[in-house]
């Protein structure tokens, strides 16, 4: 008998001392909740929780690089590749970069000369409130010859309960002493949205901070932010979209917009008159991608450019750490 109560009694502390050693080992190995993760294939995902919520490609066979998808809480792809009826707007790639004119050279058409090629990430961070990538673009036209840098910082939030969040910062850097960004309705930020989101393809509908409704109403206007959004199979009854903001620190907010019934939008920097860019004054523009689902109204969307408005900016340096070439952080 006391030969058996000596077998339990190491069995218990074995058990005991193992599971200790697990619990210890599972705090060690747990993982941020919001993740940075470089894949195959020229592709960088975010990931939250474990799961897909946005990624970005920056591979050589496109003309730009752009993120696909960007998803909702409930998963449902928000946007889409291409316009669901031009074949001529294939250069439509979900979220992506793009202007009309670059000191002559059309960045915005596959068929224009100028290619927008991602020169090497700098900094991956993850984190529980958000994950942060920072990456370095060149501009270059049809000679191959760059003329502008442009730093993207994408920090993915999983938000304040109304949906998640794409927040970025662009900075960009001419080569030259002056560069001239034209005159154009294109650029530099923009959203084609999912095809049962569109308004012409499906039944979402336009809104603006402003409280107006549809294309012909918002369209050259001007507002702080502008929201694409609808029923969907995930929310048949409500709604998801994606609320689009501008920042009160950008030149020329609130933005004037350019949107589309067929499903597109994006903030127009240059839509009522040219910008020269200046290499000793970098031009830095915010925005904010919110992916909605539910109904989100007015009052909720404000209450979002709010807080938009109140969080830093980030700054890109090179880093005192170990092993890192870069860090970024807000400022």
């Amino acid at each position: 008998m006391q030969y058996i109560l000596n077998h339990y009694s190491a069995v218990f502390i074995f058990l005991a001392v193992v599971s200790g050693i697990v619990s210890a080992a599972e705090k060690d190995l747990k993982v941020p909740s919001c993740r940075v993760v470089p894949l195959p294939g020229h592709r960088t995902a975010f990931l939250y929780q474990g799961k897909e919520v946005a990624v970005w490609h920056y591979g050589s066979q496109y003309p730009r690089p752009f993120f696909y998808p960007l998803r909702s809480v409930k998963g449902t792809r928000l946007t889409r590749m291409g316009h669901p009826g031009a074949p001529d707007h294939d250069h439509h790639r979900s979220v992506w970069f793009a202007h009309h004119k670059v000191g002559g050279v059309d960045f915005w058409s596959d068929l224009g000369a100028g290619k927008v090629k991602q020169k090497q990430w700098l900094a991956y961070e993850d984190g529980e409130d958000e994950a942060v990538m920072a990456v370095l673009l060149g501009w270059f036209d049809g000679q191959d010859q760059l003329l502008m840098e442009q730093e993207v910082v994408a920090a993915w939030r999983p938000g304040n309960g109304l949906g998640h969040e794409l927040e970025l910062q662009l900075t960009f850097r001419p080569v030259a002493e002056r560069l001239e960004l034209e005159k154009t309705n294109f650029g530099f930020l923009a959203v084609r949205m999912a095809k049962y989101l569109s308004g012409h393809f499906g039944t979402g509908q336009l809104s603006d901070s402003e409280r107006r409704k549809g294309e012909k109403a918002i369209f050259s206007k001007s507002a702080r932010w502008v929201d694409y959004s609808g029923p969907t199979p995930a929310v048949p009854d409500g709604r998801e979209g994606i609320a689009y903001f501008d920042h009160p620190e950008n030149p020329n907010y609130p933005s004037h917009w350019h949107v589309r019934e067929d499903g597109w939008m994006g903030s127009g920097f240059c839509l009522k008159k040219a910008h020269t860019l200046k290499r000793e004054s970098p031009l830095v523009l915010r925005y904010l991608l919110l992916a909605h689902s539910g109904n989100a109204g007015h009052p909720q969307l404000e209450g979002v450019a709010k807080d938009f408005i109140a969080r830093p900016g980030f700054s890109v340096s090179k880093s005192t750490r170990p092993h890192r070439q870069f860090e970024v952080r807000r400022k």
